[in-house]
């Protein structure tokens, strides 16, 4: 019986298991929450009781039977399961359920070395009694069983060796608005009281090492790295002692590798040829691989070479499970680097020629910046017989580099050409020639000759979202715009760099990347789906956000002035995405500006930009299950997916799931993805990095379940022809349901659905 069973505490003795203490825990998480019912999380819970059990393992217990009963029919428990977390967490950090005052607990994990001490430096005891007043810990109510998890996993400051935690949400919240705006001089009260109430009512979001480091002493809050690799032995090895350097600091990397040159290779003159790309790129992996990203696994990157190497052949099938170890790295994904040259030679039925880089070095620098003058040097070269070269059909390459993307799903690609031309930077003084571990950042980076160069660029982006979801009209983007980029702007004098080629780059460009979570929410709100969208809409709101934010970032360069980088970028000569998009997308949605561009170009050219980028479309799965939203502007998969992180596997309901049920399209129900790469185009127009987008296909919409290959490239050429940057992860629906068993996926039965894999990078991804 129940009430028999006897509940072991912290001294060794034991007392009978108290229910009424139990059934008002319940009821307190239950209350003011349609369609659950309480007794039916203590009956689950009472079923799993047993004599002997731990104050910590009620708790859990009870988190989980909440959890247990999330469903499409059920979906509310999942704000019992969090009310329940969040119970359980107060009375582990306070020992108690109602928080003590704010200055307590800042003065507490600054003696336990948990907070950064200048907090009490930089804030008088008045002013945090304010933020105390400010705090509204019910807002903790609003999070989801996914989000309190994903807190206290996460992003709640906690000794990583003890499990200890020493916060709760919003005092976390509070105390990131407080770091940020710790050097403002006027109104900085107000700047943090806005900035807390943003991002604890889901306007803005934040990502993982910001929300993990921001008040503590961490100092390294960037999301993204790209380190160019040259072709000398010793700009390799750099690259490879800057890869440990940000992989140690849970980055996510991009490594640019196209100048590498082939196997064969002439070196010093002929006395020696070289062994190729393949070892180095081993190299690049070992140094990925050499740290872990929070003890958990391994770091993660995404290389980039261009489809003209002469070894592409076997670059393209690395990360297969064919061939010799020698042949193998897997541990890396790829992204192979097109221009509009190569699909004129698919598209003409020609052949594609490759070169080693080295032995063409002038086709490397216009490869990226000039595409006629590449043409022009690429056909000279193609004509010249003292060159090594080695002729493939188009197609054939086209395909197999389509069929290593299908296989692998992370094969990616970039077209260069749509990168500079598109971008932020005047692309003669500043190119772009790689992206990263994403394909959503579009930075100019130079190659280190060593680890203490002072010429070398290795470029950062720091990321963050805004949730379209409760963004009421197109004019409501203005303060969270505000907001993001002045805190974002400021993070970067604030945080730390461990090597000086990225302190170098990022003082230089300030570069943001600020993108959107719960895009198919808005939607599904707006009566539209992935494969009917409403264009026009879709560009009416993306052109009040980019101006939002461009908009920010001009005033802010009025208050204290541009980046030193202003005028290697497009904003500081008055250049705006609008100028520069591939007007290919006015055949998807008329152009019909609704803001005031001119009067932003005008501005732009008398105060130039703060930071020479400002959006980047990212993944977001961690920080939309934070926010309660869909993923980036991804579909979901299900209307409860199954998260699967390396903290657990947590389900996920989509917002509003009783009004908008029948509004959602779901990812594998689309019979094709061309609807989601118009939406992407549109996008795109605005945004002056680039766009994490995904190709999904569902074999089942086609002739005996197989994908045709000219389906496949069909729809890489369209993705060119409007405009696209770069394409991430390739999806292929497999029909598989979710088979796992306890105790690995204990909330995984009945769904019908595959488990969402957590991302690679905890960083790199929002």
């Amino acid at each position: 019986m129940v009430k028999s069973i006897q509940v072991a505490k912290r001294d060794g003795s034991k007392e009978p298991l108290d229910l009424e203490k139990l059934h008002k825990v319940i009821i307190h998480a239950c209350d003011g929450v349609n369609g659950v019912s309480p007794s039916q999380v203590e009956l689950n819970s009472h079923i799993s009781f047993a004599d002997g059990i731990t104050s910590a393992e009620i708790q859990e217990t009870m988190i989980k039977a909440a959890a247990d009963l999330i469903s499409e029919e059920t979906p509310n428990y999942q704000l019992v399961a969090g009310r329940l977390i969040t119970y359980h967490l107060r009375k582990q950090v306070y020992g108690q359920f109602e928080p003590p005052h704010l200055l307590q607990t800042v003065k507490k994990n600054i003696a336990n070395s948990m907070y950064d001490k200048e907090l009490l430096e930089w804030y008088t005891e008045e002013e945090i009694n304010q933020m105390d007043q400010w705090l509204d810990h019910d807002r903790d109510d609003n999070y989801t069983y996914a989000a309190m998890e994903q807190f206290r996993g996460k992003y709640l400051v906690q000794d990583r060796y003890t499990k200890t935690i020493y916060e709760t949400p919003q005092v976390a919240l509070m105390l990131i608005g407080a770091t940020l705006f710790h050097r403002y001089e006027t109104d900085r009260l107000k700047w943090v009281k806005d900035f807390y109430d943003s991002v604890s009512r889901f306007e803005i979001s934040l990502p993982t090492p910001i929300m993990a480091g921001v008040r503590t002493s961490v100092r390294q809050f960037s999301s993204c790295v790209l380190i160019e690799s040259g072709d000398s032995l010793d700009s390799i090895n750099a690259t490879a002692g800057a890869i440990v350097k940000y992989v140690s600091k849970r980055a996510g990397i991009g490594i640019g590798a196209g100048a590498i040159r082939a196997i064969g290779s002439s070196i010093n003159g002929g006395h020696a040829t070289h062994t190729g790309a393949i070892p180095f790129y081993k190299h690049f992996q070992s140094a990925v691989r050499s740290c872990s990203q929070g003890g958990v696994r391994g770091g993660a990157a995404t290389l980039y070479y261009p489809i003209w190497h002469l070894e592409v052949e076997d670059l393209l099938v690395l990360k297969n499970g064919k061939g010799t170890d020698d042949n193998r790295i897997r541990h890396l994904d790829y992204g192979v680097q097109f221009n509009k040259v190569f699909y004129e030679r698919l598209l003409e039925g020609k052949e594609i020629t490759l070169f080693s880089p080295s032995e063409v070095p002038e086709l490397t620098e216009c490869f990226y910046t000039d595409v006629d003058k590449f043409r022009e040097l690429y056909e000279a070269a193609e004509r010249k017989t003292s060159i090594r070269k080695k002729r493939v059909s188009a197609i054939d390459l086209f395909s197999s580099f389509m069929q290593e993307r299908k296989d692998t799903g992370r094969i990616y690609l970039m077209n260069v050409d749509h990168a500079n031309d598109h971008g932020a930077f005047v692309k003669e003084d500043a190119p772009i020639k790689m992206s990263n571990l994403c394909c959503e950042i579009n930075l100019p980076t130079k190659p280190l000759e060593n680890i203490e160069d002072k010429e070398g660029e290795i470029s950062l982006c720091t990321l963050a979202a805004i949730n379209w979801g409760v963004i009421k009209t197109p004019q409501d983007f203005i303060r969270p715009a505000e907001l993001l980029v002045r805190a974002l702007d400021e993070l970067l004098g604030y945080q730390d760099y461990p090597v000086f080629a990225a302190l170098n780059s990022t003082m230089k460009r300030r570069p943001l990347g600020i993108g959107i979570i719960n895009f198919a929410y808005w939607m599904a709100k707006n009566d539209m789906t992935y494969s009917e969208p409403n264009l026009e809409l879709i560009d009416e709101w993306t052109e009040a956000w980019s101006y939002g934010l461009i908009k920010a970032s001009a005033d802010l360069a009025a208050d204290i002035g541009p980046c030193p980088g202003s005028n290697e970028t497009k904003y500081g000569h008055g250049i705006l995405p609008i100028d520069t998009y591939k007007k290919d997308v006015d055949e998807l949605v008329p152009h019909n500006p609704k803001q005031d561009w001119d009067g932003l170009r005008e501005q732009l050219k008398d105060t130039g930009i703060r930071n020479s980028t400002l959006m980047a479309l990212m993944p977001s799965e961690t920080s939309s299950q934070i926010s309660n939203a869909t993923n980036g502007i991804e579909p979901p998969r299900a209307l409860v997916s199954i998260k699967q992180s390396k903290d657990g596997v947590l389900k996920q309901v989509v917002p509003s799931i009783f009004k908008l049920k029948n509004k959602y399209e779901l990812l594998w129900d689309q019979k094709s993805p061309t609807g989601y790469l118009d939406i992407c185009a549109v996008l795109q127009k605005y945004v002056d990095q680039g766009i994490s987008v995904n190709t999904s296909y569902n074999p089942q919409f086609f002739e005996d379940e197989k994908i045709p290959m000219s389906v496949l490239l069909g729809d890489m050429i369209r993705f060119y022809k409007y405009g696209g940057k770069q394409l991430y992860y390739f999806n292929t629906y497999d029909g598989a349901t979710d088979e796992v068993e306890e105790p690995a996926h204990p909330y995984a039965e009945g769904t019908g659905q595959q488990p969402i894999d957590d991302e690679e990078c905890d960083s790199c991804v929002l």
